[in-house]
């Protein structure tokens, strides 16, 4: 058996479903104060910035803003995102809670490792009932947004047994190649074949999981 790290957003998470109309509220707050003109963007364009905290996403999307500003928006986008949660609009990826519940029973640890806040795990954990499959939970806030490689290195001496990192994005990958784990790469998620590029398998669906594990398992 092992320990399943797993990112949410992205590899259980649609987050798409509510993240784009909570970017797009907050771009539009920007172009009502003058700080951003109009656009059109893609949703690769949106979906690009999933997997960063908050605050790391603004710094590299309006650099120039004023920090009131940049906090402004990211409240904008947590407030709106947790709303529309609350509204019943978001959902976890086809599959996703059969994945868990199955590789739970096989006897695996499951831990979820996230760039996120406090508030915005527990409203997920509620609205998904996700302390189901979870044994223990890791928001990035807890640990003041350092990057999750050093994270996992915060808590990796209270388990036993190996690690396997599962995620879509370039942190995830990086957690397993700075600390010598194994990794499951999720392509449906919202990263580049580039990020997954160091990832031992990769996935297509989250429903190709089980299978993965057994074959880095055994």
């Amino acid at each position: 058996m092992a320990n399943l790290i797993f990112d949410y957003d992205g590899t259980l998470h649609n987050t798409m479903k509510i993240y784009k109309p909570s970017f797009l509220k907050a771009y539009d707050y920007l172009v009502s104060v003058g700080k951003a003109a109009p656009r059109i963007f893609a949703d690769n364009e949106i979906s690009c910035w999933l997997g960063y905290s908050g605050a790391e996403m603004w710094k590299l999307f309006q650099p120039d803003l004023e920090p009131e500003i940049r906090e402004k928006c990211r409240n904008i986008i947590g407030s709106e995102m947790i709303r529309r949660l609350d509204n019943g609009e978001g959902e976890l990826f086809e599959g996703a809670e059969n994945v868990l519940s199955d590789l739970k029973q096989k006897g695996h640890t499951l831990i979820f490792l996230s760039n996120c806040r406090i508030k915005y795990q527990e409203n997920h954990t509620k609205a998904f009932g996700l302390d189901r499959f979870f044994d223990y939970f890791f928001p990035a806030e807890k640990y003041g947004f350092i990057p999750k490689y050093e994270i996992f290195r915060k808590f990796r001496n209270n388990f036993n047994g190996d690690f396997i990192v599962i995620g879509d994005r370039f942190h995830d990958i990086e957690t397993a190649v700075k600390n010598k784990l194994k990794s499951v790469g999720c392509r449906y998620g919202y990263g580049s074949d580039e990020e997954l590029k160091n990832a031992d398998i990769i996935i297509n669906s989250i429903t190709e999981l089980p299978s993965a594990i057994e074959k880095l398992t055994k």
